[in-house]
């Protein structure tokens, strides 16, 4: 059955505007960010390789990305967009990785062009292959898509390791091949994203805000249709450090405990219900 929530994205994306899609870990992250008030989520890899225990360098398989994104999609009624990585291999790899994160009710991906094993866009190191070879995964993401509103994002990393002309002719290739947006990942400054703007002119893009660069307000005056937005590792990261910090100093830790507001976030009221429900006789 088609998932009305491919339907939603895409015509978020159609209108006005930017989507705003916060990086979500885990499910509870992503339920999170549905109860504030947020129209799609964003699955992170870098956050998802944390949540194993790993550095975002290509160490988790397919099976355990799409895994969280099936716990992701499952836990929330907006739209999803994962993060496919290089699509786990060649172009064979890419048509059953679009048809897996399709399957568990992802509603996009985004595609990189990186040479696997790949590494966070942030990180040093990088390195792409062939543009060609990345159109051609492209086209193969889109032939494995059962729906057309399922959304594919073509992104390159070219802009660390080749400079701005061949991230933009990158962008311009995998737009022409049918990608629905395109996305240059990287971005450090204002000043890049302003480059990013003005040379990619009315391509559907998408910004990568795991940086604080600018809010989502600024980058949507740039025209950019999509923004992953605020990297809440760094945020789980700090919090957590802090409270196990002053369990070992002080005994406990102080921070407000919300124990019954995220019992009620996961449902703990409708397993009463069901109880009560089904009670025998």
């Amino acid at each position: 059955m088609p998932n009305e929530r491919n339907a939603t994205l895409r015509e978020m994306l159609n209108n006005d505007g930017m989507v705003i899609a916060p990086f979500c870990l885990n499910a509870l992250h992503a339920k999170i960010a549905e109860s504030v008030g947020f129209q799609a989520v964003y699955m992170t890899g870098s956050g998802t390789s944390a949540e194993h225990g790993f550095s975002d360098v290509g160490l988790l398989t397919q099976t355990e990305m799409v895994a969280n994104a099936r716990y992701i999609a499952n836990a929330v009624d907006v739209p999803v967009i994962a993060d496919c990585d290089t699509g786990y291999g060649n172009v064979i790899n890419v048509h059953r990785a679009i048809q897996e994160y399709e399957s568990v009710g992802v509603s996009g991906i985004h595609l990189e062009d990186q040479v696997f094993p790949k590494k966070c866009g942030f990180f040093e190191g990088k390195d792409v292959i062939p543009m060609e070879e990345h159109v051609q995964k492209v086209r193969a993401a889109l032939d494995a898509r059962a729906d057309k509103d399922f959304v594919i994002i073509a992104r390159t990393d070219a802009l660390q390791v080749n400079g701005w002309e061949d991230a933009i002719k990158r962008c311009k290739a995998y737009y022409a091949a049918g990608a629905d947006l395109v996305f240059v990942d990287g971005i450090k400054s204002k000043e890049d994203l302003a480059i990013c703007a003005k040379e990619m002119g009315d391509l559907p893009k998408v910004f990568n805000g795991a940086d604080p660069v600018a809010t989502t307000s600024e980058v949507a005056d740039y025209g950019f249709k999509l923004m992953l937005a605020g990297y809440t590792l760094t945020v789980v990261y700090d919090a957590v450090k802090r409270s196990m910090t002053e369990l070992r100093d002080n005994g406990m830790i102080s921070a407000p405990q919300h124990r019954k507001e995220i019992a009620d976030l996961l449902g703990l009221q409708d397993v009463y219900a069901m109880e009560t429900e089904y009670q025998p006789g």
